[in-house]
C-alpha cells in the first residue's frame, strides 16, 4: 500500500524532506503523498521514514484505497530509481 496523509497532519515541514523518493509535497491545506512515487521506503530503509519523523501519531497511514504487495512496491522503486539502466 502507498502511504496517506491524515487531516492530523499540523504542516510540520518534517516529512517532505526525509522522502527518498519524494513523494510528499504541499497539498491546498495539508502535506500529501503521490501514490505513483510512495513505496514505503521499500529499496531505501527498513520502515517509512515519513512515519518515523512525524510528530503526530498515526498521521501518516497506509491508503485502505491502494493496495501493494511487498514486489509491487520493490518493482516501483526499481522503475523510479533504475529505469534507466534496465
Amino acid at each position: 500500500m502507498a502511504l496517506l496523509i491524515t487531516q492530523k497532519c499540523i504542516n510540520c515541514d518534517m516529512c517532505e524532506p526525509e522522502c527518498p523518493n519524494e513523494a510528499i509535497s504541499m497539498g491546498e491545506s495539508i502535506y500529501q503523498i503521490n501514490s505513483d512515487r510512495c513505496t514505503e521506503c521499500v529499496g531505501h530503509y527498513d520502515t517509512p521514514t515519513c512515519q518515523k519523523v512525524c510528530p503526530i501519531p498515526n498521521t501518516i497511514v497506509q491508503d485502505p484505497t491502494l493496495v501493494e504487495n511487498q514486489e509491487q512496491l520493490w518493482d516501483k522503486f526499481v522503475l523510479l530509481h533504475h529505469a534507466d539502466k534496465i
